[in-house]
C-alpha cells in the first residue's frame, strides 16, 4: 500500500474510528484500524467486536493495498500533527507502516494480515433518510433512563415501537431502568414503516459512540435482520451495531394510571424549581438523598434534613389540586429529568405518595417522564421503592 492523502479530510473519520475500539483491553486485532487504499480512496475501519464503522475519503493511491495499525496510536499521532499533506505506506515486508509528513517520517508496526474480518455492508434494500440532529436529541432525551447494567436484558436498551391507534401512526421511544421511565413520540411515516411490528432495541452502551458519529446532517437508516445501520447523506460514513432481542415490558399499565382523574396535580416553574433542588441537594446525605414536597393550594414546600449538614426548607409558588399531602424524591434525579425539559411550567401527575408520577410541560408535547417517588420511612430516612 502506498497512498497521500491530506490530514484534515481524514482526522475526524480516523477519530470516530479510534473512538469504538477498546483502548488498552481485549484482543489485539480489535485494538486495531484497517487502511485500505483503492480507486482513488483511503478507507478507514474499526469494530470492537460488535460496533463497525468505515470512512471513505479522497486519496492518492499510487499502490492499493490494505493494513492494520495500532488504532490509538495511529489516531494520536496524525491528530498531533499539522494540516497538510500525509504519505502512508507498508515497508516490502509489510511488518511497518511508515507515516511521512514532509521531512517527519514514523514507523508503527503492522498487523497479522489474517486478522482482518469483513465488515458488513449496508444493505442496498429498503432504507431511510432521516435527521442525524432529531435522532441525537432523541438519544438525549431518553437514554438517561436507561438501566447501565447489561444483565437487564430489555431495561438496559432504547427501545423504539411502532404504534397505531384511533389517532394515527406515532413511533415511540423509551427508556425504562426500574425507577425511571421516559417516552418521547413522533410521526414520521417511513421509520414506522421501517421498524418491525415488535419494535427494535439498542443497547444503552452503543448509544455514547453513536452520539459521536452523528452530526446536525441528514442520515440514512437501513434495519437488517441483526444490526441497525447508518450511513452519512454522502455515503462517505457507515455505523452499524447489533440489535438486541429480549421482550420488553408493557408500560401502558403505569402510563394509564396517569390518566386517573383522582390523581393530585403540581404545576410548578421548572427554572425555580431545579435552582431550589440544586440548594436543597447540599443537604442532601449518601443516606437520604431526597427532596420532601409539602402541598398547598398556592405554593409547594421543598424540605430535606441530612445527619451533620443541617435542614433545608423552601417555598415555591405553585398550582396545587388534589388531596396528597406529600412526597419524596430523589434530588439529583428529578434534576437531571428537569434539565432535559424545555417548559417553562412543568405538571406534575401524582398518582399516590408511593406511585408513579408523571411529569409534563406544555412545550414538551411529545415528552413524558415518570419518576418513582422514594418511600418515607420516617421524617428523616427515605428509601428509594423500585418500579
Amino acid at each position: 500500500m502506498f497512498v497521500k492523502v491530506n490530514r484534515d479530510e481524514i482526522i475526524e473519520g480516523l477519530q470516530k474510528s479510534a473512538g469504538i475500539i477498546p483502548a488498552k483491553t481485549g484482543a489485539a486485532f480489535l485494538r486495531s484500524i484497517w487502511l485500505e487504499a483503492a480507486d482513488g480512496s483511503l478507507k478507514i475501519m474499526s469494530t470492537d467486536s460488535s460496533l463497525e464503522f468505515c470512512g471513505e475519503y479522497p486519496a492518492r493511491v499510487d499502490t492499493p493495498g490494505r493494513v492494520g495499525v495500532q488504532g490509538r496510536a495511529f489516531c494520536d499521532l496524525v491528530r498531533k500533527l499539522p494540516p497538510g499533506e500525509l504519505t502512508l505506506k507498508a515497508d516490502g515486508e509489510g511488518k511497518n507502516v511508515l507515516v511521512e509528513q514532509g521531512s517527519r517520517k514514523y514507523k508503527l508496526p503492522a498487523n497479522e494480515p489474517d486478522w482482518f474480518q469483513a465488515f458488513t455492508p449496508f444493505p442496498e434494500g429498503e432504507t431511510v433518510f432521516w435527521s442525524g440532529d432529531f435522532l441525537h436529541e432523541i438519544i438525549d432525551k431518553i437514554g438517561f433512563c436507561i438501566s447501565e447494567e447489561d444483565s437487564m436484558e430489555a431495561i438496559a436498551c432504547l427501545y423504539l415501537k411502532p404504534e397505531q391507534d384511533a389517532s394515527g401512526k406515532r413511533v415511540e421511544v423509551c427508556g425504562l431502568n426500574g425507577h425511571q421511565f421516559a417516552m418521547f413520540t413522533f410521526v414520521n411515516d417511513d421509520i414506522f414503516a421501517l421498524l418491525p411490528r415488535e419494535g427494535a432495541l439498542i443497547q444503552r452502551k452503543y448509544l455514547s459512540e453513536l452520539k459521536k458519529w452523528l452530526g446536525a446532517e441528514e442520515i440514512e437508516l437501513s434495519l437488517g435482520e441483526k444490526r441497525l445501520f447508518l450511513r452519512s447523506g454522502d455515503h462517505r460514513e457507515t455505523f452499524s451495531l447489533p440489535l438486541s432481542f429480549y421482550q420488553y415490558p408493557n408500560y401502558q399499565g403505569f402510563l394509564s394510571k396517569l390518566k386517573d382523574p383522582s390523581a393530585s396535580r403540581l404545576t410548578v416553574n421548572r427554572s425555580e424549581l431545579m435552582e431550589s433542588l440544586e440548594r436543597i441537594s447540599i443537604f442532601n446525605t449518601e443516606s437520604n438523598r431526597c427532596t420532601y414536597f409539602l402541598f398547598s393550594p398556592g405554593e409547594v414546600v421543598l424540605y430535606s434534613q441530612g445527619q451533620d449538614v443541617g435542614t433545608a426548607q423552601e417555598p415555591l409558588s405553585a398550582a396545587f389540586q388534589g388531596d396528597l399531602q406529600r412526597i419524596a424524591f430523589p434530588t439529583r434525579n428529578l434534576i437531571e429529568i428537569l434539565s432535559h425539559y424545555a417548559s417553562e411550567q412543568v405538571t406534575f401527575t401524582l398518582t399516590g405518595a408511593e406511585a408513579p408520577c408523571g411529569i409534563a410541560g406544555d412545550k414538551d408535547a411529545n415528552y413524558n417522564v415518570i419518576i418513582m417517588p422514594m418511600m418515607i420511612q420516617d421524617e428523616t430516612y427515605y428509601a428509594e421503592e423500585n418500579a
